[in-house]
Parts: C-alpha cells; sequence; structure tokens
C-alpha cells in the first residue's frame, strides 16, 4: 500500500472572476510538478465553483511546496484548503 497526499482546495466565492487571470500560471505550476513526478493526479469536482477540486501528490514535501507557491492560493482564487495522507489500495496503473 502506498501513502499518497491529497489537497482539497474550496473555491473563493468569487472563483469565476479570480480564476481566469491566475490560471495560466496555475497551470505552469501543475505541469512543473507533473513533470517531476510529484503531481499524480488533479482535476476538479462537478462543480467547481461549489465543490472545488483535489489533488494527489507523491509526498507531503511536494504538496506542501505546491499549496505554498501556488497562485490560486496566492490570489485568493482559492478560499481554504486541506492536507490528508491518503493510503493507496489500488493505482490507475
Amino acid at each position: 500500500m502506498a501513502i499518497l497526499y491529497v489537497v482539497l482546495y474550496t473555491s473563493a466565492p468569487d472563483v469565476l472572476t479570480k480564476a481566469p487571470a491566475h490560471f495560466p500560471a496555475h497551470k505552469e505550476r501543475l505541469d512543473a510538478f507533473r513533470a517531476r513526478g510529484d503531481l499524480l493526479l488533479v482535476g476538479t469536482f462537478g462543480d467547481p465553483q461549489q465543490q472545488g477540486s483535489m489533488a494527489i501528490f507523491a509526498s507531503r514535501e511536494a504538496a506542501e511546496e505546491f499549496v505554498a507557491g501556488d497562485p490560486f492560493v496566492l490570489h485568493g482564487v482559492v478560499a481554504s484548503h486541506e492536507l490528508r495522507e491518503w493510503n493507496e489500495l489500488y493505482g490507475v496503473a
């Protein structure tokens, strides 16, 4: 069983107006962490404005580093976040 780290984002009430301006920098950060092998999966829930989003990281350190410099966090696109340890039973591979 692998231990992974899940970051849950709660969207700010004005996410739809704030997100477009910061999405390119946010996406660039996602791509960099994915290329390093630290970001395994990422996506929004059905209605991201109401339900937020989730990312799965290979380590706690990577998850914390991502959040600390994420433009969505720094510019208030995200109202709050939560980091959880997750015990993966089966992977996607």
